[in-house]
């Protein structure tokens, strides 16, 4: 005699139901781990110790802000115009943007705000949680895929591309407003002052259009010029205004 199967158990519907987002999950764990052997792997093969007298002097002023012994800068050797803070807290500067200040095209000012805003994303812990946002998203955006595909098919991959898109282009615009406070404040303590921090900025503007239209990869996913340095201002009057005394 032969059984017909019953239907299936709830609790075997529901595993089915949110395997998609346990692969996920998973993936993005994997992601994350390779990710941040790739990116140490990638900074200890292509980089060396920054040795200048002339920026020694500004990041030991920042050194003594911070209450630290010394503040060890990397140049990263790479073209594109850049500074970066890798998760395991080492700031890096590009060759690129080294250059730039060895032709006095930027100057020590500006490379000490470069390194302040760095110091500033590992700080604030940005650097570890964008290597982590980084696997968040793509874990994000495979999961809607997915479900949004089973719906939508076509455009439903399309839609979970947008959507990691804006929600990665917020989170990076939120992070550098908070790392230019941080570095605004950080130079004001240290005697160098918020003028170079801004200067920089339209600096960079200029380099954009220089490259007719292309972005810097040092402003991708930022927010706008003239936004960065209005919140510098502003900040700058809080505290002058008596509000931000501990803000350094």
């Amino acid at each position: 005699m032969t059984i017909a199967p019953g239907p299936p158990l709830p609790h075997i519907i529901r595993m089915i139901r949110f395997t998609p987002i346990l692969l996920a999950i998973l993936y993005a764990l994997a992601m994350y781990r390779f990710s941040v052997w790739r990116t140490r792997r990638e900074l200890d093969a292509r980089s060396t110790e920054l040795a200048d007298p002339t920026l020694k002097r500004m990041t030991d002023k920042l050194a003594a802000a911070l209450d630290v012994a010394r503040v060890r800068v990397y140049i990263y050797e790479i073209d594109p115009v850049n500074g970066l803070a890798a998760p395991d807290g080492r700031i890096f500067i590009t060759r690129g943007f080294y250059r730039k200040f060895q032709s006095g095209e930027v100057s020590a000012g500006e490379m000490a705000s470069v390194i302040a805003h760095e110091l500033g994303h590992v700080a604030l812990g940005h650097a570890r949680r964008r290597m982590i946002d980084f696997s968040g998203q793509n874990a994000l955006r495979t999961a809607l895929a997915m479900i949004l595909s089973r719906f939508l098919p076509g455009i439903g991959v399309m839609i979970a591309n947008a959507v990691a898109t804006m929600l990665a282009a917020r989170l990076s615009r939120g992070d550098e407003f908070e790392a230019d406070e941080y570095a605004s404040a950080l130079l004001t303590k240290a005697g160098i002052g918020t003028a170079p921090q801004k200067s920089l900025f339209g600096k960079l503007e200029d380099l954009t259009q220089a490259r007719s239209g292309a972005v810097p990869a040092w402003l991708m996913s930022h927010p706008k010029t003239e936004e960065r340095i209005k919140a510098i201002e502003a900040h700058e009057r809080r505290w002058l205004g008596g509000e931000g005394e501990g803000a350094t």
